[in-house]
């Protein structure tokens, strides 16, 4: 039986195997997926013994991904421009580092949410590897503009760098909080860890354009504070993170078994068991 993992500290929290198990089980793929606890140190190490005991790939959550670049002994186009890895796959010595967050992203704004990139204004909060692991995608998907707001604006500006080049046409730009006054958005992306902390980002009134889509990584079983936040400005098309999580996770599964699974009712039973649990 072939042999998958995730690698994170902390792992319990994970949603991967269930997800993963699920996708096997549809696709009739013999395999097997577990969760690993990497010491915070020892992420290499892990991934080293696991490949060696026969394991076939990995996906890489918090803190690891930085390190799994390192990890990898080569990087797809989409991992090396993200500076971060989530999917590792082993051809003996080889070690293949991707990032498939970005495609989940969009799969799941545009297939699931049916809100299409082209043509709109899209704002990106936060800069950090999160931020990162979308942009390319969101480019990618031709919006009208991309804005990326940070509170550290040095951050900011250092991203829309890191990626000008693959901006096109489209209008890149970056900066603080305080310059968004006056500004409307079509798509606002919460890709900062503000939520991790039951906070809203510092967000200044009316700049949800009319029929605004507000999107947060995150996910929970209600609404995320900035999912509140945008509600209480009026948005009503929201979403979570949780269709991301199954999505990137679809892309990770189809790189690894040439199969891509039906990814929707698996994110509908998992909605269903998450809002449902204590």
């Amino acid at each position: 039986m072939d042999r998958y993992a995730v690698i994170g500290h902390p792992i319990k929290h994970s949603k991967s195997p269930l997800i993963h198990t699920a996708f096997a089980r549809q696709t009739r793929q013999d395999l097997r997926y577990e969760a690993l606890l990497a010491p915070l140190d020892g992420f290499s190490a892990t991934v080293e013994s696991f490949r060696t005991t026969g394991g076939r790939g990995v996906n890489v959550t918090a803190p690891f991904k930085l390190a799994a670049c390192v990890t990898a002994t080569r990087l797809t186009a989409r991992a090396e421009a993200a500076g971060a890895v989530n999917t590792l796959t082993f051809n003996g010595d080889i070690i293949v580092g991707d990032n498939t967050d970005g495609v989940g992203l969009v799969r799941d704004l545009t297939v699931n949410l049916f809100c299409p990139l082209a043509g709109r204004r899209v704002l990106l909060l936060g800069a950090g590897g999160a931020a990162r692991g979308v942009v390319l995608p969101l480019l990618q998907g031709k919006p009208t503009s991309l804005t990326v707001i940070n509170r550290t604006v040095s951050r900011a500006h250092e991203l829309r760098t890191s990626f000008a080049r693959h901006a096109g046409q489209i209008s890149f730009t970056a900066g603080g909080y305080d310059d968004l006054d006056g500004w409307d958005f079509d798509i606002v992306i919460n890709a900062t860890s503000a939520s991790l902390e039951n906070e809203a980002p510092p967000l200044p009134d009316g700049f949800f354009a009319p029929n605004a889509f507000a999107y947060d990584m995150m996910y929970g079983a209600g609404d995320t504070p900035f999912l509140a936040t945008a509600r209480a400005q009026g948005v009503t098309r929201l979403a979570d993170g949780l269709g991301m999580l199954v999505e990137q996770a679809a892309e990770s599964f189809a790189l690894w078994r040439g199969v891509r699974p039906n990814s929707a009712p698996v994110l509908s039973w998992l909605r269903r068991k998450l809002t449902s649990s204590p």
